[in-house]
């Protein structure tokens, strides 16, 4: 048996007993940093700092503190927070005190919240703040199994019933609880077992009602130990972690770290990423793709504000980075060394001197890989990248299957792929092209939908996806469209509208999202937003300094601008594929009109519904009308 296998099949049964083995282990190494506003309001954030030994102090006073109250072992803790160190804490003390996280992100309304909170059965909900809270209260009468709400941030919410209680009244709780009964929260970590609920997570489906997707213990203790047999993080690293705790993407990542023992800076500002990059100075990051394209739009934006001869260089640079990082993966695959030819090298590093040193330079410094996930990078961005020396890592995974199941692996990671499987995970592609996966980090199911899960997940564990995708003969994967996503146009031709999206989102840097549509259509047709702060730096040098961005998109010039990078699209494209008409949109899409996922992903029925009118507009006067 390899170290590997022996490292994942001895693992413990809880990420709750991997942190008390790493409080003993690195007691005083640095475990979180965590911002404080300056106390005047003004000026920048003083970053603070947690010991592993500091945090288990929290950690056990929470876990205590509930005990205290009542809950028992799977019973439900609610948490409805954004991305801060508490969160995490509340989450490592819900597990020790051998109780299941309910996760609620705090977009949610309260309708949807009050689901949440009554289909989990949660006895007790830890909230951000008084807005959080405010949406309990709404619906307290819907939620006579909510014993308690614990409010972390208490700045202006109510906190004179005897419902509610603060964080720091919890954790006093607790700390009384332990001087009585020292061993309590030790006795509760030893009780967990494997099979035990750990993460209840909603998945915001675009129709009906949010599944709640059960994870025991042993998927977190699995997911713990295969990160770090990647090798792909080291006890030195820093992480930066501002993504959605809620979202299984970002909770993973927290128990990765608690296995490697690296620092990891945690704020969910998403508005503060440009400004804590060079403070954290990280060595590694998660994200999703829009990040990238943001960055990335906003580099060309900047080159093209100073003028037509910086922006022919940045236009060079790109066309380098995007060759070299091509050819340097492909020498790689074959030989094992990422070389380049003399000429190419010469240009590239001219343009890290001109273009590439500042980008790293705004990514702290220091970043050693990226890793990406949600949705699909569009390729031309992540060969940008690499070239640029960002290494964007794309891995693979899905809320039920505890988030990853392949990642690319460090120095022979292949852009358009999503990598290897996690050691531990099978694979295989079904008739239909379906991605199916077997192994430890697969969901013991839906809460209480049974019917459900049978649709989803076999008898003998192979989980069915959903997502199509090519295994190369050397392992790699690559997904190329969501099962139900694939569009069948009325000429019986097969169309994977991601690929053309992200295709799109290589081509125009002023695109935010797009929709591609042409089910039993007889063409495509796109819906495009555009990104607010680019569209406008452009709209200023084209005569519309001033406009909104509604009459920004609706000015001509503006139409006939995309309609240029939409035929640069269509060159690359078979015919069939290709997009005949487009409208621009007259705001970009979001997570509050229920456009987005909380991690960013296009809800396409919804987008569909919303802007039925355009599309049928579209459509009018032609042969199928």
């Amino acid at each position: 048996m390899s170290d590997t296998q022996t490292l994942i099949e001895n693992r413990p049964p809880s990420v709750a007993t991997l942190f008390l083995e790493r409080v003993e282990r690195t007691p005083d190494a640095e475990a979180y940093r965590y911002p404080v506003p300056a106390a005047s309001g003004q000026g920048p954030d003083d970053w603070k700092s947690l010991s592993w030994g500091q945090a288990a102090q929290r950690v056990y006073a929470i876990a205590a503190g509930l005990v205290d109250l009542g809950v028992q072992p799977e019973e439900r803790v609610a948490l409805a927070s954004s991305t801060r160190v508490e969160w995490i804490l509340a989450d490592l003390g819900v597990m020790c005190a051998g109780a299941a996280t309910t996760t609620v992100y705090p977009q949610t309304n309260a309708e949807e919240s009050a689901f949440i909170l009554s289909d989990s059965e949660s006895k007790v909900l830890i909230a951000e703040n008084a807005a959080q809270l405010t949406k309990a209260v709404e619906r307290r009468a819907d939620l006579p199994g909510l014993h308690h709400v614990v409010v972390v941030d208490p700045e202006g919410a109510d906190t004179s019933d005897d419902w509610v209680l603060t964080l720091a009244e919890l954790e006093a709780r607790g700390a009384a609880y332990l001087e009585k009964h020292p061993e309590a929260v030790k006795e509760r970590v030893a009780a967990i077992t494997p099979g035990q609920l750990a993460t209840l997570i909603y998945t915001s489906g675009t129709t009906g009602r949010p599944k709640g997707v059960r994870l025991p213990h042993d998927n977190w203790s699995y997911m713990a130990k295969a990160i770090a047999a990647t090798g792909l993080v080291t006890q030195e690293d820093v992480q930066y972690l501002w993504l959605p705790l809620a979202h299984v993407f970002g909770k993973v990542l927290t128990s990765g770290q608690i296995e490697v023992g690296h620092v990891t800076a945690v704020d969910g500002r998403v508005d503060k990423i440009i400004e804590n990059l060079p403070v954290v100075q990280p060595t590694y990051m998660a994200a999703v793709p829009r990040i990238f394209e943001k960055v990335y739009n906003g580099v060309a934006a900047k080159a093209r504000a100073g003028g037509g001869a910086k922006y022919k260089i940045f236009q060079w640079a790109a066309g380098v980075a995007r060759e070299y990082a091509k050819v340097t993966q492909d020498n790689f695959r074959r030989t094992g060394t990422a070389s380049a030819p003399f000429g190419l090298t010469a240009k590239h590093k001219v343009a890290d001197a001109l273009v590439y040193a500042k980008i790293r330079e705004a990514f702290g410094g220091n970043l050693r890989a990226c890793i990406s996930g949600s949705a699909a990078l569009a390729p031309e961005i992540g060969y940008f990248f690499s070239g640029a020396g960002i290494h964007i890592l794309e891995g693979y995974g899905l809320t039920e299957s505890s988030a990853a199941s392949f990642v690319n692996p460090g120095e022979a990671y292949r852009t358009g792929t999503v990598g290897k499987p996690l050691p531990g995970t099978e694979v295989r592609i079904a008739d239909d092209g379906e991605i199916l996966l077997r192994g430890p980090g697969i969901m013991e199911g839906y809460h209480g939908l049974p019917e459900k899960t049978a649709e989803v997940l076999e008898s003998d564990g192979w989980f069915h996806t959903g997502d199509i995708g090519e295994l190369s003969a050397d392992g790699y994967l690559k997904i190329t469209d969501r099962k139900k996503d694939l569009i069948k146009t009325s000429g019986g031709k097969y169309i994977a509208p991601a690929e053309v999206e992200g295709q799109f989102k290589a081509v125009c840097p002023f695109v935010s999202n797009i929709l591609v549509h042409g089910a039993d259509r007889n063409f495509c047709t796109a819906l495009i937003a555009l990104d607010e702060p680019a569209i406008l730096g452009w709209a200023a040098e084209h005569g519309l300094a001033g406009k909104s961005y509604a009459e920004v998109v609706a000015a001509p010039q503006t139409e006939k601008m995309v309609q240029g990078y939409v035929d640069r699209l269509n060159q690359n494209l078979q015919r069939w594929q290709t997009i005949k008409k487009f409208r621009l949109l007259p705001r970009d899409l979001d997570i509050e009109h229920g456009e987005l996922t909380p991690s960013l992903k296009l809800k396409r029925p919804v987008v569909e519904r919303a802007y039925k009118d355009l599309i049928e507009d579209m459509y009018a006067g032609s042969r199928e009308a």
